[in-house]
């Protein structure tokens, strides 16, 4: 008589019968609780009955066991010789859906910064785990994703009343894709989000401030934000990375700032990406208000531009207090502070500094970025404007054309 027993080691049920005079063992991912030995329970029943009546195929019930193999190879059966498309399917047996998140979440989250983590716990706890969390992650369906999309589509954005945006939607699938997939491929199933494309993104440009704009922000904000913004819009680093500079990285011998570290929603931590542990050179604008803002916070704590306690910089409230109030008064266009950065590139570009340098002092490992997300605000550049292309036409095709009108006026 087969039972439902559990590992002392992983917590996690198994079947144990015996078929063919030998032991058989098989394990699940289930985890020992009532509804999963009942649920174990019916597939024991069935394979129970089904050697009874002589017709159990050990592969159909469980497709990638070594036993299967093992069978096959001593006790040959007549089942072995129909075709694969006239046997009968058994689905592997999953667990649920909000168990196997958990154990998902729990081996991924250790590769990702806190907020990071909150994001993705938050997706699953409010919208993933509530609406899939009772299904067997091997019996949810291209259709039930599709459908489970569609309704995101209609649902209201926090604290808006307009619909959730394509990024977002795409953000709450790519979990819910990445533990179907998982699950997929520990147990021997097709996922349901093949052929299932991400929405389409509408491409946003970017949107710098012109130097004039620049000045007139430098000179209008607060004191105690001056040199603050003239390293943001100087230096091209980002929100995270300015807030999470601190004196140590700081030469003022070798005028570079080192960037090593971040600071995102109040943690420490590592750099968006490898590229970006880099080297920033300091502009004698740049190397000036650091000398400045030295006196102000060096002694009052290890970060360059800090609260007065001393820690790091809190982004929503720079850009409430700050930043948004400062623009609504010089009467510019509302836009985030990471304009900054951009507007750091086009001056560089403009001035025509090397495009390979200022991937650099951006963090980015080649100049592709750079020339598809801010050429056209600098055509002479690369002379992709058709300039070169004129030139040629008229020292040509052009002097031909005049010296045949001077020739016709000579005539007349």
């Amino acid at each position: 008589m087969g039972s439902i027993r559990v590992r002392r080691d992983t917590g996690l049920l198994f079947m144990d019968f015996r078929y063919q005079g030998q032991r058989c063992r098989e394990q699940t991912a289930l985890a020992d609780t009532p509804a999963n030995r009942k649920r174990l329970g019916k597939v024991v029943s069935s394979i129970e009955e089904a050697i009874s009546q002589g017709d159990f195929d050990y592969r159909q019930f469980f497709p990638s066991s070594k036993m299967a193999v093992k069978f096959e190879q001593t006790f040959p059966t007549a089942f072995q010789a129909v075709k694969a498309s006239e046997q009968r399917a058994v689905k592997p047996i999953t667990p649920q859906f909000k168990d196997f998140a958990e154990t998902w979440y729990a081996e991924k989250s250790i590769e990702w910064r806190a907020s990071h983590q909150k994001t993705v716990r938050d997706d699953l706890d409010k919208r993933l785990i509530p609406h899939f969390g009772e299904m067997a992650v091997g019996d949810i369906t291209k259709a039930d994703l599709l459908s489970f999309r569609a309704d995101l589509a209609k649902a209201p954005a926090r604290n808006r009343k307009t619909p959730l945006s394509n990024p977002r939607i795409n953000k709450i699938m790519n979990p819910l894709r990445q533990i179907l997939c998982e699950a997929a491929d520990r147990f021997d199933f097709r996922t349901p989000f093949q052929n299932i494309k991400q929405l389409r993104v509408k491409r946003t440009d970017v949107e710098p401030f012109a130097l004039d704009e620049v000045k007139q922000i430098i000179e209008s904000v607060r004191k105690d934000f001056r040199h603050y913004f003239t390293v943001r819009f100087f230096t091209g680093m980002r929100t995270g990375e300015v807030h999470g500079l601190k004196w140590k990285y700081v030469d003022f011998k070798q005028r570079v700032i080192l960037v090593r570290e971040t600071v995102v929603d109040g943690e420490e931590t590592y750099t968006k990406t490898d590229a970006s542990q880099r080297e920033i050179q300091m502009s004698q604008l740049v190397f000036d208000a650091l000398k400045e803002q030295e006196k102000s916070t060096r002694k009052l704590s290890e970060f360059v531009f800090c609260n007065r306690e001393g820690q790091p910089l809190d982004y929503k409230n720079v850009n409430n207090r700050v930043w948004k109030p400062l623009l609504r008064l010089l009467g510019l266009r509302i836009r985030r502070p990471y304009q900054c950065r951009h507007t750091a590139a086009t001056l560089w570009l403009a001035a025509g500094e090397n495009p390979e340098w200022i991937a650099r002092q951006l963090g980015h490992t080649t100049t592709e970025m750079l020339f598809r997300v801010y050429s056209r605000y600098v055509p002479n550049l690369t002379r992709r404007d058709g300039s070169a292309f004129e030139r040629l036409l008229t020292s040509t095709i052009g002097q031909g054309e005049r010296q045949v009108a001077l020739e016709t006026a000579k005539e007349e």
